[in-house]
């Protein structure tokens, strides 16, 4: 891997809780995202994938991937899934710990699990609807259909967070971080289609 960077949006958060006292919240928070990430990163190896880059985002991360849409479904089914699956080895390690360490990283790892496995683009939960599209169902239409449905949610949590200002100020941020992401997957989706004539094709 090249690097691994904190994207800006992040950063206001971090400092927040600094300023708040909460140094040590912060580090469980910024430790379990990068512990996520790297559990992307050793599914990407473990499908011989490699990882150009890393981004820790608010809601966990990015990784660019060499190949980009033309690796193959079934790896990015199992990248998809390698984050979750680190979340998930934090929260067995959890009853080992102090309760001191435990009780606050335990929820941490539920609220990163949570927002990770929703099924909307370009969260994992949303990576791994789009992989089992692309292995069940190869149609760009179908992948159209479905960045259709994660915009309309994503808008109308965009519209619910904001009627619930001030107490759901962070959903507000990543939602609307969410939909930019949303937007830009779908202002691009003509390379959905030309990944359906020179791919999708060879698996059908």
């Amino acid at each position: 891997m090249r690097r691994m960077t904190i994207h800006p949006l992040f950063l206001p958060l971090l400092f927040g809780m600094v300023m708040y006292g909460n140094v040590s919240y912060y580090a469980l928070i910024l430790s379990s995202l990068i512990f996520h990430e790297i559990g992307h990163m050793a599914a990407a190896a473990l499908c011989k994938i490699k990882v150009e880059r890393c981004v820790i985002m608010p809601y966990g991360g990015e990784i660019e991937l060499k190949g980009g849409i033309s690796i193959p479904p079934k790896k990015q089914l199992i990248i998809a899934l390698g984050g979750p699956l680190a979340t998930l080895c934090c929260i067995a390690i959890t009853p080992f710990l102090d309760p001191l360490v435990a009780d606050p990283l335990l929820k941490i790892q539920l609220i990163l699990l949570f927002i990770n496995m929703v099924p909307i683009w370009p969260l994992d939960g949303g990576r791994v609807i789009m992989a089992l599209i692309l292995i069940f169902r190869p149609r760009i239409r179908m992948v159209e259909l479905y960045l259709s449905i994660s915009l309309l949610l994503i808008i109308l949590s965009v519209f619910i967070a904001f009627i619930l200002l001030p107490k759901t100020l962070f959903l507000l941020v990543l939602s609307i971080f969410l939909l930019i992401q949303l937007v830009n997957e779908w202002r691009y989706r003509k390379y959905r289609f030309a990944f359906e004539k020179h791919v999708i094709k060879r698996l059908t």
